[in-house]
């Protein structure tokens, strides 16, 4: 059972009340009593749904069903990490929180420096919030190109990774709960095999699980150390297939989905930061990765949406899609937020009326490109160029965003440009927000309060102020943010406001004396309701 109450203000409210009725002569017999609802119960459900419309709780599974049962563990492990808090503000790769961008070069996708192992080894790794598996190409039998030279824009070899060479490396049996292919082993103490498949065609990595050490920087106020090693799964990659083989990812590629095996889940497992991260892309094609970074209090948020009951990826409920000033409705359409995914991608009919709608405002000619990655591309002046109509995606509860990077221009001449929407059509009936439409964005995934949240950002800032997420070094003091930076670890939670039951009719009348014990009563739950009008924060109690 779930108790609902503003604990500090009640207990001291309560404590100045049983202090004033000991008093002789200001005794009465006062009948005071509060309904108690069930964080989860059927009641909560409807007054959290009728209060805001809020589709977290229309999404609460049936109780004593299943999902319900794991819906109530998922609550308590998040409530014992509150209790404990989490070592440190941030983390992010030990050789920095900056990502890299390399445009057609690797498939059009973000990647980030990461070091593993023990002695370390370096790994240019694909960011991909559409997976959870970290892999790196590993005792190779099949792997992309390595050498420098097949790809000019690196100014280093990219590595491979062999659990023989590091002190740190040590396989995951099958018997391990993480193991997912447990079926495919002959015992339980062999190597956890995996499979990674992917949207691509043909695109897969295979090969064993291994638990090893993440090298990360750290800011913190109160660490007394430069850099953690963290304990994750790492697929040891023999086997690439697909994209794979063909300049998408060569060096690995780290998911950053909400599964068990993710990096951001095993840090948050660990304790070591906030069950959220972020990912900031800038439009001068580079970008950053916080662990633990739940973002700004300004920001807007929309809550992610379960799959059959279950938070298995980053989904979202869209609601309009905008072309200047026109916003054509999107009934029940959920998107998922990638960070794998390129570009962006809607299923055909929606795609087809969005065009439609951009056809009509741009004063552009559509032309046909051919063996071009994009669909819809146009010709236009220099001038016209400029002239774009705006786009914007709109979220449930009106929650809203405009998209930087709508089109992909190539100059063919002086005189006109080429260029085409990095929107694209799918044969699903969902959609996929790929990185281009995050640019110019710090995009929040908060695992803790399930929810999507996004921020304009240049990508060199947290909080609104400069703060330079470059590597330290190993025998400086940590780089901690100002005071007035830090981030609160949330020790209290966001919920409908239990309905009060009704004084007892038994109560006997208000004497003189109590008087001014009836006014500063009310003073103080008046004051507390002022406080409160906003956004309720009540404390749970475990029964």
């Amino acid at each position: 059972m779930v108790c609902f109450g503003v604990l500090m203000v009640n207990r001291a409210v309560l404590l100045v009340l049983l202090a004033y009725l000991s008093v002789d002569g200001c005794s009465a017999a006062l009948t005071f009593s509060s309904k108690l609802i069930h964080r989860f119960s059927d009641e909560a459900k409807a007054l959290w749904v009728s209060r805001d419309g809020n589709a977290h709780g229309r999404s609460w599974p049936k109780r004593k069903s299943v999902e319900y049962f794991e819906l109530l563990l998922r609550n308590d492990l998040k409530r014992q990490r509150l209790k404990l808090g989490s070592q440190y503000d941030f983390l992010f790769p030990s050789e920095g929180s900056e990502t890299l961008f390399f445009g057609n070069a690797l498939y059009w996708l973000h990647y980030t420096w990461i070091d593993i192992g023990t002695p370390k080894v370096s790994f240019l790794v694909a960011l991909d919030a559409g997976s959870d598996l970290l892999w790196v190409p590993c005792d190779c039998i099949q792997c992309a190109p390595l050498s420098a030279g097949y790809y000019s824009m690196l100014d280093r070899d990219l590595s491979e990774y062999s659990p023989s060479f590091s002190n740190t490396s040590k396989h995951l049996p099958c018997s391990d709960h993480l193991c997912e292919l447990s079926a495919n082993c002959k015992g339980l103490k062999e190597p956890c095999p995996y499979i990674a498949e992917y949207d691509s065609e043909n695109t897969t990595s295979s090969g064993f699980l291994v638990e090893e050490k993440l090298h990360l920087a750290l800011v913190s106020n109160h660490a007394t150390q430069n850099h953690v090693q963290a304990s994750v799964i790492l697929g040891c990659g023999r086997k690439q297939s697909g994209g794979y083989l063909d300049g998408a990812a060569p060096d690995g590629v780290m998911g950053l989905g909400p599964g068990n095996i993710s990096v951001p889940s095993l840090l948050a497992k660990a304790g070591l930061v906030r069950n959220s991260f972020s990912l900031c892309f800038d439009e001068k094609d580079s970008g950053r990765i916080l662990f633990g970074d739940e973002g700004l209090a300004t920001q807007q948020s929309t809550s992610f949406l379960p799959i059959a009951g279950k938070y298995d990826a980053y989904f979202v409920g869209l609601e309009h899609y905008c072309v200047g000033s026109l916003c054509l409705k999107l009934t029940q359409f959920q998107a998922l937020v990638d960070s794998g995914s390129s570009f962006t991608y809607f299923p055909t009919k929606i795609c087809e009326k969005i065009v439609s709608e951009f056809d009509k405002q741009v004063n552009a000619t559509r032309i046909n490109v051919p063996k071009s990655t994009f669909k819809y591309c146009y010709n236009a002046s220099s001038q016209e160029l400029h002239n774009i109509p705006t786009m914007r995606l709109v979220f449930i509860m009106n929650q809203s965003f405009l998209i930087h990077s709508p089109i992909y221009s190539d100059p063919e001449n002086p005189g006109f440009t080429t260029f085409c929407l990095t929107l694209l059509p799918l044969d699903y009936d969902y959609g996929i927000i790929g990185q281009n439409y995050m640019m110019g964005y710090r995009i929040v995934f908060d695992r803790e309060h399930m929810k999507l949240a996004w921020s304009k950002s240049n990508c060199q800032d947290i909080n609104g102020k400069q703060v330079h997420l470059t590597p330290p070094n190993d025998d400086g003091s940590p780089n901690p943010l100002p005071t007035n930076e830090q981030q609160s670890i949330p020790n209290t939670q966001v919920i409908p406001p239990a309905p009060a039951g009704k004084a007892s009719s038994h109560s006997s009348e208000a004497t003189p004396c109590q008087i001014p014990l009836w006014l500063g009563l009310i003073s103080s739950l008046a004051h507390l309701v002022c406080l409160c009008a906003g956004h309720l924060i009540f404390s749970t109690f475990d029964l």
